[in-house]
């Protein structure tokens, strides 16, 4: 049959076609286009790409009088300021607080109100942000043409009396010699997907290969039930307890100790996000709090069992705005406290030997640091260690972080470290070892098989940023 290439139907499959083929070149374009918006943010060192906001509070009293001072900073993909750059950025608030002065900028000039403002930047400048007299979270942006857009977030609390978690007198415990450490909870994943890796050409184990360059402890974080389908591991499940059970053997036949990192979630848990794992949703506050005692208890007792028992316990991850959400968050100072307590508890339950350390992002942030250890110490809740983060887009200059440490280490009896950082490996390490008064404990870095300024290519083969350790730690007598 011949078809009838001018009738109605086929007039119709033509207009059809003609659409989808437009169709199709306006999503190629569309992908093109995008790619070529990507291509253009790929900047040489010196070339503004990113706004950096560095607040030096990330809590604040709800009093309408407290203020938290910001650095920002226009940077280049370095994490570098460049000072010549010149941009207008807008800055905007959602939450209760208000801007109150930009260093150099009148704004009585300005067009905008307390909670948007739009002022001409040339590299750098200060902020000034006022919280109001209610409790919740601020958010503030600053967005410029061409620039990713910088964010952070405060948390504004107004604190009650506190009560003690306990009476009991609680002398901290000392660690037995200086950490070098290093977290590689994402190892059995790297290892799924058939990555291997290799030191001079030659192959082996990643922590044999990080052993035989200094390091001697291992972290690993662990989460509640990552294989759900909103968990960190959804059908897979790393990260849970028989993937830390099986990497803490590795960990202890190399012969290094092992720090455990309890997130008390089903995802990752930091300063922006400690949502409670769904198994616990629902609960009451005296139920919750067994809840984290009783899964405590079982980790470490399942850990001990197969001669595994952690060195070290952090109870939570990044906990200077709470944990276990909304229950724990740092507007429930006395909540927030029992539960760090029953997680301590469940600890010493099996382990009374075992460091305890409470983990606070805040680097460079002394008072905020100080803000969250002096509510835990008036709370009396026992810790071993304080434990900080430090990234320098996020946490301060190296010098914030050395001051912060000295200042931790003068005014608290615990010892200090740095739990976790990426960058500036040398630095961060020297100010690491040397806090005063033989506080100083040392460090672990986050991650450095794959993220960041690894310690070893895409390809597995260590570079030179793994030749720095061995250095380190004969300098300062890590074995």
């Amino acid at each position: 049959m011949i078809k009838n290439l001018n009738s109605p139907r086929y007039a119709n499959r033509k207009n059809w076609i003609i659409v989808l083929i437009i169709l199709i070149c306006c999503i190629i374009a569309s992908i093109s286009n995008a790619q070529g918006r990507r291509a253009r943010r790929v900047t040489l060192p010196g070339q503004p790409i990113e706004i950096q906001l560095t607040p030096y509070k990330t809590t604040m009293l709800g009093n309408g009088r407290d203020t938290a001072l910001i650095s920002v900073k226009i940077i280049d993909k370095d994490v570098k300021e460049v000072a010549n750059a010149q941009k207008l950025i807008t800055f905007h608030i959602k939450g209760d607080a208000r801007i109150i002065n930009i260093h150099n900028v009148n704004l009585k000039e300005t067009t905008n109100n307390d909670t948007v403002r739009t002022v001409p930047v040339t590299g750098s400048c200060w902020l000034v942000l006022q919280a109001g007299s209610s409790r919740g979270i601020i958010k503030l942006d600053a967005t410029a043409d061409s620039l990713y857009t910088g964010s952070t977030e405060i948390h504004t609390v107004q604190p009650g009396t506190p009560h003690r978690v306990t009476n009991a007198n609680y002398a901290p415990r000392k660690v037995q010699g200086k950490i070098l450490g290093a977290d590689i909870s994402f190892l059995p994943e790297l290892e799924s997907k058939g990555e291997t890796f290799s030191d001079n050409g030659t192959p082996g184990d990643a922590i044999e290969i990080l052993k035989a360059h200094g390091f001697n402890y291992i972290r690993l974080r662990i989460f509640n039930e990552p294989a759900n389908s909103k968990g960190y591991s959804p059908g897979k499940g790393f990260c849970d307890l028989e993937h830390t059970k099986a990497m803490a053997k590795r960990i202890k036949a190399a012969g290094m100790k092992f720090l455990l990192d309890f997130h008390y979630s089903d995802y990752w848990a930091d300063p922006q996000q400690q949502n409670k794992p769904a198994a616990w949703v629902g609960q009451d506050f005296t139920t919750l709090k067994k809840s984290l005692y009783d899964y405590t208890v079982k980790v470490m007792t399942e850990l001990k069992a197969q001669g595994t028992t952690p060195d070290m316990v952090q109870v939570g991850n990044e906990i200077n705005h709470g944990m276990v959400w909304p229950d724990g968050a740092i507007n429930n100072l006395d909540s927030l406290a029992q539960l760090i307590y029953s997680g301590v508890k469940g600890v010493k339950t099996v382990s009374p030997s075992t460091i305890i350390m409470l983990h606070i992002a805040l680097g460079g942030q002394n008072a905020e640091a100080r803000f969250f250890l002096d509510n835990m110490t008036a709370r009396k809740v026992p810790f071993d260690v304080i434990g900080l983060s430090y990234y320098p887009k996020w946490h301060g200059t190296p010098e914030d972080l050395k001051n912060n440490m000295a200042d931790l280490a003068k005014r608290y009896k615990q010892e200090v470290m740095v739990a976790e950082y990426s960058q500036l490996k040398q630095e961060v390490n020297d100010i690491a070892f040397t806090a005063p008064g033989n506080k100083a404990v040392g460090s672990f870095i986050w991650e450095p098989l794959s993220t960041w300024e690894g310690v070893f290519a895409r390809d597995g083969k260590s570079n030179a940023y793994l030749n720095i350790y061995p250095g380190i730690a004969k300098e300062y007598g890590v074995k």
